[in-house]
């Protein structure tokens, strides 16, 4: 099977580091029968390595940022993470990881620290504006992830400057203004994304 691990769209670069995920999402197009983003399938048959995914993007100044954002979170694979983002940075680009905020759980330790040396911004899927509605539509594996997710959401600007809180508008129970209130609270920035855009 061919591998899509970099994908482009405009001029920034994509990373699809790994298939596995925290959460389940029920509007994600993998739970739909597709794991297609644009006219790329992001479907993979291993997780690949730092060197794999380098060659992949190739000549990394071509873009003005590179975002970590596949089908899977890739704060699941956080060393590979940390080491890719690196390189990209040592060449003058700009970096952002797109997350379900759920990398402090995952990893058991605060790792936006180590994220900070290496990232320039972050976007967390908020999704909804209580535990219930998150619950309904995200289907979370670990008990407490909303909660785990807003911690991150309010930890994280003590560390990276450009932080934003996404949900999307569309979603049945979704109060998008509730959400945005939320993340002003935070004091992050927040994005209203719409149902079946993807990327």
């Amino acid at each position: 099977m061919s591998q899509t691990i970099a994908y482009q769209i405009e001029d920034r670069c994509y990373l699809n580091i790994t298939d596995r995920c925290t959460l389940s999402c029920q509007f994600c197009p993998k739970h739909n029968g597709s794991w297609d983003v644009h006219e790329y399938n992001l479907e993979l048959d291993h997780r690949p390595k730092i060197q794999e995914i380098m060659s992949e993007i190739g000549d990394v100044t071509r873009f003005s940022e590179v975002v970590f954002c596949g089908f899977g979170e890739s704060t699941l694979r956080l060393k590979v993470l940390l080491a890719v983002a690196a390189e990209v940075k040592s060449k003058g680009v700009k970096v952002r990881l797109n997350t379900d905020g759920l990398g402090n759980r995952v990893n058991k330790h605060n790792i936006l620290p180590e994220l900070a040396k290496v990232v320039d911004a972050v976007s967390v899927s908020m999704n909804a504006h209580n535990e219930q509605v998150y619950q309904q539509h995200c289907l979370p594996s670990l008990e407490g992830s909303f909660q785990d997710m807003l911690e991150f959401l309010k930890l994280a600007p003590e560390y990276i400057d450009d932080v934003t809180a996404t949900a999307i508008d569309g979603l049945e129970g979704v109060d998008i203004d509730a959400c945005e209130s939320i993340a002003q609270n935070l004091g992050v920035q927040f994005k209203r994304r719409h149902l079946d855009v993807v990327g």
